[in-house]
């Protein structure tokens, strides 16, 4: 049984390190509460910023696995480092403190903007700037964790000084408000900041609400705690943070538009965020290439994207093409090569992204580039996960197959296309051919992501399909080059497109042409890639990637 406080002996010092009784405005329980309010307020905002990284340096960087294990990895390291480092601030803990929010506030709110602007102003990942990015997260990370790590003790410090119990008590009540704190602020971010107000402005938002709470907490119910000198060097503190912060919130849409135009060029036409990417068109009036962007990775470019469409359908479209399947495709280019053959009866397009069809229907360089297909009655578009799709045509036991299945989506190098090129998604796919049916699938660049592709060729052939690797050179523009710099980068340096043909039935898979009105793909050409392609199979079978176990790495 733990014995009640005695005072302790004189010279000695008080216990569990508290430096005295607070001089509260308030009664000590509604004191006790408001810093339980201020620690959940505090963890809320911390874990946004947390967030705020990993999904920022993802859509950057590349690979959101990776970014999440360096932005949580580092910034818990650095929480412990932050909560060593607060011990000698407990004689001053009030003061303390707040110098600690008004920092993280200003740091944390302004990491968005910072690395945005990295990216968008050093130019390619390559040479000098090559791991500018990925150290300015890291130093965030690093910064952000150090700060948030020095609020448990000082805050511990406090809640003590209030009233004091035993440290148990204490710690389970601190880090009750902590834990529901990065709840809700766990759920607010992807929920609420994100969709309602960008990454920029959340970030902003979120310092801005992080400075108020731990301003308020220290300026309004520890000021008698604090020196004459100390309250108005806080009070100048987070009066500057709010500043920023709020200077930054209104030149957030410049700065935005002065970075889109860095990245993309001063014709950026249509710049929207949907539910579940950001697309932005350039181009495409006064004689200028179009080109659309998602994410920030070039997804077609008018200046090579026949070469790479007429690719990856025509060979696959060799045999019965009534009924075909198009898996991504959403800008209608894939769909516009299948309308040149005849006997084409029904295309459905499975794209995860209604607005881009919204985009492709009204946009007029779009739609006059696709030739309008979605006007055509053979197209029929679903807004849907294509895993997700075919999984479900697989539960309801629907019986309609395919001759034909495209697979035109972003490179597997991508992690969250990593699931549409496992053993797992093959096998729904082979349950929607029809015998003798095909797939083609786009498998990213063959010379700059070599394992990865015959990865992906493995992959395919463990779902029970036979396969027929090809190639296409001609890429000018890096176009699904897979994650990094817009414009392709050093991945866009290759200048060739990789894809495999598969069917369930064995027996030889003829590459054919055979097209009137192509404007690039000749037999010829295709015959001498496919064989060069086959040619840098790997001696040693790879093995397939799979749900749980992906293989796909930048």
């Amino acid at each position: 049984m733990i014995e009640p406080h005695a005072p302790a002996p004189p010279g000695a010092p008080p216990p569990w390190g508290v430096q005295g009784q607070a001089r509260l405005p308030v009664r000590p329980g509604i004191g006790r509460f408001l810093v339980l309010v201020g620690v959940f307020v505090c963890a809320a905002c911390g874990l946004v910023y947390e967030l705020e990284l990993v999904a920022l340096a993802s859509y950057l960087i590349g690979d959101s696995v990776t970014q999440a294990s360096v932005v949580l990895s580092v910034m818990v390291f650095a929480m412990g480092v932050g909560s060593l480092a607060a011990k000698r601030l407990r004689p001053c803990a009030a003061a303390g403190f707040g110098a600690v929010e008004a920092a993280l506030a200003l740091v944390g709110g302004c990491s968005a903007m910072a690395l945005y602007a990295v990216f968008a102003w050093t130019g390619a990942w390559g040479g000098l700037w090559a791991d500018g990015p990925r150290c300015l997260l890291v130093a965030f990370s690093l910064t952000i964790g150090l700060l948030i790590g020095a609020e448990v003790p000082l805050l511990m410090e406090l809640i003590q000084r209030i009233r004091r119990q035993d440290p148990g008590g204490a710690v389970a009540d601190l880090f009750a408000a902590d834990y529901v704190g990065a709840l809700v602020g766990g759920l607010a971010f992807p929920f609420l900041l994100l969709p309602l107000l960008g990454q920029l402005t959340g970030a902003l938002l979120t310092g801005t609400v992080n400075a108020v709470a731990g301003g308020a907490l220290v300026l309004g119910l520890f000021r008698k705690d604090l020196t004459r000198r100390a309250r108005w060097t806080l009070i100048v503190a987070n009066v500057v943070v709010l500043g920023l912060l709020a200077s930054a919130a209104v030149l957030v849409g410049d700065f935005e538009r002065a970075a889109r135009h860095a990245l993309y060029g001063a014709d950026v036409r249509v710049a929207l965020r949907t539910g579940v990417q950001e697309v932005v068109l350039t181009g495409g009036t006064r004689g200028r290439p179009l080109h659309l962007f998602v994410d920030g990775r070039l997804r077609f470019s008018g200046r090579d994207e026949h070469r790479y469409h007429e690719a990856l359908v025509h060979p696959a479209m060799n045999g019965p093409h009534a009924r075909v399947l198009i898996l991504g495709g959403g800008d209608g280019l894939a769909a516009r090569e299948v309308l040149r053959r005849s006997g084409v009866r029904r295309i459905d397009i499975v794209e995860p992204d209604a607005d881009v069809v919204r985009l492709v229907r009204h946009d007029a360089a779009l739609s006059a580039l696709n030739q309008h297909v979605y006007d055509d009655p053979r197209v029929h578009e679903v807004t849907a996960d294509a895993f997700s799709r075919l999984r479900d045509a697989r539960l309801r036991g629907a019986r309609s197959t395919y001759d034909v299945v495209i697979s035109d989506l972003p490179d597997p190098g991508i992690t969250a296309s990593t699931k549409l090129y496992s053993q797992e998604f093959y096998g729904l796919v082979r349950r929607v051919l029809a015998p003798g049916g095909r797939l083609v699938v786009h498998a990213g660049p063959l010379a700059d992501r070599h394992r990865a592709f015959w990865t992906v060729d493995a992959t395919i052939r463990a779902a029970g399909l036979f396969t027929r690797p090809y190639r296409v050179g001609g890429r000018d523009s890096g176009f699904a080059a897979g994650p990094g710099r817009v414009g392709g980068g050093a991945a866009g340096s290759a200048g060739d497109w990789g894809f495999i043909l598969a069917s369930p039935t064995p027996g030889p898979l003829r590459l054919d042409s055979s097209c009137p009105r192509l404007r690039t793909l000749t037999q010829a050409a295709l015959t001498a890639d496919a064989r060069a392609a086959s040619r840098s199979r790997f001696l040693r079978p790879l093995p397939p990637s799979t749900l749980v176990h992906p293989r796909y790495t930048d």
